[in-house]
């Protein structure tokens, strides 16, 4: 059974991971801050991983350059494709 979840932004990811930051500061522990903020002990290493140290601003450019280069590889296949199209057409092996 998977667990439908809330998809937070890339902004409200840095901030909850500055949450658990001042949370452990203050002398709790990462699943005590975890559970109180909401998320997974899992989810909370993860993001770490992934958003580490960002500011809010770069966090929120880090997914826009994530959905540009997405985009931009689902284009580079479809040429791709298309290339290998023609080139059999002009072999005259369709």
């Amino acid at each position: 059974m998977a667990a439908t979840g809330k998809r937070y932004k890339a902004e409200e990811i840095v901030n909850k991971l500055r949450e658990i930051d001042v949370m452990t500061a203050n002398g709790k522990t990462i699943p005590e801050a975890c559970k109180q903020s909401g998320i997974s002990e899992q989810t909370y290493y993860r993001w770490r991983k992934v958003y580490g140290g960002l500011k809010v601003d770069q966090a929120k450019k880090f997914k826009e350059i994530e959905a540009e280069n997405i985009r931009l590889k689902k284009l580079v296949a479809e040429i791709s494709l298309r290339e290998a199209m023609l080139k059999e057409v002009v072999r005259g092996n369709y």
